[in-house]
This record gives C-alpha cells, structure tokens and sequence, in this order.
C-alpha cells in the first residue's frame, strides 16, 4: 500500500494530536493507494495461497460503533443489542454478519500494517476483526460523540473542515465503510492507558484508494504508571546487585 501525499490530511492529522489535560488525543487521516504493484502482488498471491480464501467471502463481524452509545436511541439508527444476538431478543438466532471479499481484506490488513509498521504487523488479522459501517452519517455521529465528548468545543471548530477534506480526497458518497476492532493485548490500541480508540477505513474501489481514519485518547495517567514501573524495575536491578555486593567478600574470608 502506498501513503499518497495529501497536504490537507496532514494539516488535519496534526490538528487532531492534542492534550486536553484529562487525555491525550492521537489521531491520523491517511490516504493509501490500493493499486497493488511488486511485493504487494507477491504478498497477496502468497497469502490467499496459503489461506485458500483468494475468491472466498470471509465473515465480518457485526458494527461495533453504536455499541453503548446515544446513536442506538437516534431515531431511524438500529436498537442496541449486544452483539451477535438478534435486535428483540427472542430464540430467532444470531444476527447475518456482512462479509467481505479476501482481496478487499487484504486491502485492509496491509492498510493497518502500513499505518503501524515496524512495530506492529497485521497481516494476519481475522476478518472477524473487521466490520462494515451502514453509512457515513452513521460513522459521522461516533466520531464526534467521541471527540467532543474528550475534547470540548475544539472539534466542533474543526469538524466540517475535516470532512470535507476527507470527501475531497475520497468521494464519502462512493465509499464502503469498515471499521476494526481491536484486539487488544496485541496492537496498538491495546497500550495501558487507552481510553477509546476507534479505525475507519473508507474504501472507494473506483478509485482504488482507501482513506484510513483513526484516532485514540490515552489517559495522562498511563505515563505516571509506566514512570513507577520503570523506577520499581530499575530499583529492584539495584537491590539484586547491592546482595551481589554484599556476599562476595564473606564467600572470599571463607577461605
């Protein structure tokens, strides 16, 4: 996947980094190309070789975005329900999940991969770990549920401007929405201390781009927990060398 150059994004990613004093917000809009070229081919025919998905259509899971928030009381948005249940209740079974195509997965792994790389590689990300958005209004609402909510009226200031950028680079009206969910222990919304953290890919497949939205608030106290489990460490590696110290010459007198 290759970044494509958008001075506009990079304004609004920046503009998007803050510290609000109760968090810190990090966040990024990018914009990759999904024309596949060199070790991208290479790596796609490998993978669905090996998987034995390459014309398959792999399970999403359910939206995730209006779990546990207002948008499951705005009028004409689908009821809450948890998760795999069917919207009622009742016996009637688990809800039909969405599925996606194994090239359009792959454009969404290698995304993530080039947002995240080195340190984190998503290549092997399930498909359950991904979900499809019912619509731009819909994804429109969380993020500013989550962004206003954490940091008060300065999104609101830079709100119309963020999507028009995004609709300039993207074409919203063409795009299919998903969204990943993370796993937590192993990527990197899982740091100590995320508050919430939420991943939009907007996919356009007759431009064969994908605009990546992602953003996440980490509470200020995750680095005062790191700082104390740094100095425990580093006291506890003293402590081991002090008895170290200590014993040598008592073992030498002994003799």
């Amino acid at each position: 996947m290759k970044l494509l150059e958008n001075a506009k994004l990079d304004g609004i990613s920046a503009a998007l980094c803050m510290d609000t004093g109760d968090c810190k917000i990090e966040g990024r809009v990018e914009s990759y190309s999904c024309k596949m070229a060199g070790n991208d081919k290479k790596l796609y025919k490998q993978q669905s070789h090996q998987e034995g998905q390459g014309s398959s259509l792999q399970a999403l899971s359910p939206s995730q975005t209006f779990v546990g928030s207002p948008l499951a009381s705005t009028p004409g948005s689908p009821p809450f329900s948890p998760i795999g249940m069917p919207q009622g209740g009742g016996d009637s079974g688990p809800q039909f999940c969405d599925t996606i195509s194994y090239k359009t997965l792959f454009y969404l792994r290698s995304t993530l991969t080039a947002a995240f790389q080195p340190d984190y590689v998503f290549t092997n990300a399930k498909s359950e770990r991904f979900s499809r958005e019912p619509n731009v209004k819909w994804v429109m609402d969380a993020v500013r549920t989550n962004l206003s909510a954490t940091t008060g009226g300065t999104f609101g200031q830079m709100e119309s401007q963020l999507w028009a950028a995004i609709d300039e680079e993207i074409h919203l009206s063409e795009c299919d929405i998903y969204s990943y969910n993370p796993e937590f222990d192993s990527d990197p919304f899982g740091e100590e201390g995320t508050l919430w953290s939420f991943s939009y890919f907007f996919y356009n497949k007759k431009l064969k781009r994908i605009l990546f939205f992602s953003c996440n608030a980490i509470s200020p106290l995750a680095d005062a927990d790191s700082m104390e489990d740094f100095f425990a460490e580093d006291m506890e590696f003293e402590q081991q060398n002090d008895s170290s110290f200590v014993s040598g010459p008592e073992e030498l007198l002994s003799y």
